[in-house]
């Protein structure tokens, strides 16, 4: 019985050498997909990322939440920073992510295709910077997403009907952008909405009847818009 007990000592020391092994190797990925989107910024007036730094842990950077049970990258929540620069392409190895909250900063360009990666995703808020390109048709991918805001923006092109597969979207502000075209039908597929906002863009043609089927919703903004008829 003494050499069982060994053994299963032994196996269960080995799985727990294992398992941290194998956390500290993804925390590495998720520091150094973090420690690239710093490099992408060209402007950061407060020097709030000073401590992000490859000599400290991801656990004590501002703006960085990690997740105690799997000890990995849980949201990032740098709002309203004064932050100036591109979105890094490698936020989309952050695959824990759960909310990505960049609202009221400088961020231009495109939203960079590999944030499609984040499976996870509930949050997105990109609000208040100067984003531009097309609304990109892999946002209907994030299946997980709850809350997706885009708004004041110089983002273009049409509403994307890949959108209608967020089945769990409860918030959809796309307010001052320069999105045109029609609402799609197909938004009525988004039965959790609660808040959409698609005012001061450039759609045209008629409202879709769709959006009085949408039985949560609770606010509704499509006004500065070249939109007609009536509910």
């Amino acid at each position: 019985m003494g050499k069982l007990h060994l053994c299963v000592f032994m196996f269960l020391l080995s799985c727990f050498m294992l398992s941290i092994a194998w956390s500290k190797t993804n925390i590495t990925t998720d520091e150094s997909a973090l420690l690239a989107f710093k490099s992408s910024i060209t402007f950061d007036p407060y020097n709030l990322l000073a401590n992000w730094s490859s000599v400290s842990s991801p656990w004590d950077w501002v703006g960085v939440n990690c997740n105690v049970g799997h000890g990995r990258v849980h949201s990032l929540n740098l709002g309203d920073m004064g932050l100036n620069g591109t979105i890094s392409p490698h936020l989309g190895n952050l695959s824990f992510l759960v909310e990505l909250d960049l609202n009221y900063n400088n961020f231009y360009g495109h939203l960079p295709k590999e944030l499609v990666q984040l499976r996870r995703l509930k949050l997105l808020n990109l609000s208040f910077n100067e984003l531009d390109g097309e609304i990109p048709t892999w946002i209907g991918d994030l299946h997980a997403l709850q809350h997706l805001s885009l708004c004041n923006n110089s983002l273009s092109g049409i509403i994307p009907l890949s959108v209608s597969n967020l089945s769990r979207l409860e918030t959809l502000d796309w307010n001052f952008n320069l999105i045109e075209g029609e609402i799609p039908h197909e938004i009525e597929r988004l039965k959790n909405l609660k808040i959409l906002r698609l005012s001061r863009n450039k759609l045209s043609g008629i409202i879709p009847q769709a959006i009085s089927n949408l039985s949560s919703l609770e606010v509704l903004h499509l006004s500065y818009n070249n939109l007609s008829g009536m509910f």
